[in-house]
């Protein structure tokens, strides 16, 4: 897990009725998912009943004319109900099939209640489709209402056509609301995963960057030296192959967990978890630099706060990029020193060296700023603050990271 995902109290579940409620919702969705079309026949199937049972008389009690035909009541019964196995696919034709057998409903006189079944379509409509599909849908639902009340004038015919028209729009703001909340969910989905490619960036960038800069001191240290001094040389090789298995470790390291991360429900245990880097590494960092022929002194601190696995892992890498950094432009003679002090509530960490600072690279090679802006979002999840450029005496480069020891929203990693 990386520093980046926040630690969250978790919340009571539902309890009660509504646990069963939101299982039974769970698993309706789950079986729609698994076989849409199984789902939609059976859905088809239910309603088609309901109507049917009121086509064998009930409908005679809201009829305008009772004496209808029984073989029209059914036939238009089925034309109002069949078509919601399309109401998905294909809701604006299932609305219009839908809608003859709403004029005819109204035109004989029967007023099947099985005509407020246009509102499913309607729902889904509003949905799935453009805003502008609903001009369309309420020009096929308008005219069976103003027909059956201008034919069968009982009441003044907006008795009849307009709370009709009110329940359309009901469910049409709901299917628009639907669509809403799922549209925003959606973008949150896609935020997330915007902030976890950047997180993959900038730990891609850390470990690839600096273990190469060390490969590349070490091979230009190892060619020079292996004219007059072979056993430095084969030092350097050694070297070499010891960063370049750390690297690989790292990144098997982390692509493993992003495997685990997409396969959690079926092999949580097949990658392998190891402990991010920390404050305890920080030796070790600066001991492979001082390998690849960069001279470091350190200053560190013992902790007399404890900090979490993540800032531990913002504050090793912000070092590993400065000195990074400093193995790529600081020249040659340049030496850099590595502080790490506690202050009463925040940590800081120091890293200057007496180089030339950073410089254009030649065409072709990454402009230089971009391990900056990575150390500046890291300072930033842990309300921290980071300061980069040359000192205010001297020459050379200083970063300088200070993190809170407590902020407001803690952002731990799990290893």
């Amino acid at each position: 897990m990386s520093e980046d995902v926040r630690v969250t109290k978790e919340t009571p579940g539902p309890t009660g009725p509504s646990r069963y409620v939101q299982r039974a919702l769970a698993r309706s969705r789950a079986f729609d998912r698994a076989r849409p079309q199984l789902w939609d026949a059976a859905l088809t199937a239910g309603w088609t009943l309901a109507a049917l049972v009121d086509a064998a008389g009930g409908w005679r009690n809201t009829a305008r004319d009772p004496s209808v035909a029984p073989w029209l009541v059914l036939t238009t019964t089925l034309v109002l109900s069949v078509p919601l196995y399309w109401r998905r696919r294909r809701p604006m034709a299932a609305l219009a099939v839908m809608a003859c057998g709403a004029l005819v409903s109204a035109i004989s006189g029967a007023f099947l209640q099985a005509a407020f079944l246009q509102a499913i379509p309607v729902f889904h409509i509003a949905l799935n489709r453009p805003p502008r599909a609903l001009l369309w849908s309420a020009a096929l639902i308008v005219p069976p209402l103003v027909t059956g009340a201008l034919r069968w004038q009982a009441e003044t015919w907006d008795v009849h056509v307009v709370p009709n028209l009110w329940a359309y729009a009901i469910v049409a703001l709901l299917g628009i609301t639907v669509r809403s909340r799922r549209e925003e969910r959606e973008q949150e989905v896609r935020l997330a995963a915007a902030a976890e490619r950047a997180r993959i960036a900038r730990e891609m960038h850390d470990i690839i960057g600096h273990n190469l800069s060390v490969i590349t001191g070490l091979a230009d240290g190892g060619r020079y030296a292996a004219a007059k001094n072979p056993e430095r040389a084969a030092q350097a090789l050694d070297a070499i192959g010891t960063t370049s298995r750390q690297a690989l470790g790292e990144l098997r390291r982390l692509l493993g967990v992003l495997r685990e991360e997409e396969t959690q429900s079926t092999a949580p245990e097949s990658a392998e978890r190891a402990p991010q880097p920390g404050l305890a590494d920080l030796p070790a960092l600066v001991e492979g630099v001082r390998t690849a022929g960069l001279r470091v002194r350190t200053e560190l601190s013992s902790a007399p706060h404890a900090l979490s696995p993540g800032a531990q892992l913002t504050v090793y890498r912000v070092a590993q990029e400065a000195l990074t950094n400093t193995l790529k432009h600081a020249g040659e003679g340049a030496e850099s020193t590595v502080t790490l002090a506690y202050g009463p509530g925040s940590v800081t960490l120091t890293v200057t060296d007496t180089g030339r600072g950073p410089t254009d690279p030649p065409p072709g090679q990454d402009r230089p700023g971009q391990g900056l802006v990575g150390m500046r979002e890291r300072a930033a999840l842990y309300d921290g603050t980071l300061e980069c450029g040359p000192p205010r005496e001297g020459g050379g480069w200083h970063v300088r990271l200070t993190l809170p020891h407590h902020h407001p929203t803690p952002e731990d990693s799990t290893s």
